[in-house]
């Protein structure tokens, strides 16, 4: 699948999922339109909120600046290879230079 390019096209997708946002929100209120209900609706939109960005800012310029995630897919293909590698390096006692993150003798 091509990235989105239009620009139109990336406003009409942020507005889609802010309405998608919105509406499951009010829904969620209207179920349960309690404090608590409030609450913990606010700190799962934060919570999730930060987890994006930690996942996407954070890792890209400060954990790994050599390497770019194109999604949460890539992010999870990244991790799992990053968790067998660092085990792989724990049996064999040293580095893998072609591994993300990896150091290249030199």
């Amino acid at each position: 699948m091509r990235d989105l390019q239009n620009k139109r096209l990336m406003w009409l997708k942020a507005v889609l999922l802010t309405l998608i946002g919105t509406a499951s929100a009010t829904l969620l209120m209207l179920e349960a339109p309690t404090w608590k209900a409030a609450l913990l609706l606010a700190l799962t939109i934060w919570g999730f909120c930060r987890a994006y960005y930690f996942a996407f800012y954070v890792l890209e310029h400060y954990v790994d600046p050599g390497y770019r995630f194109a999604g949460l897919f890539s992010l999870v293909r990244y991790v799992l290879r990053r968790r067998r590698v660092e085990r792989q390096r724990g049996a064999t006692g040293h580095d893998d230079p072609d591994a993300p993150g990896g150091r290249a003798a030199g």
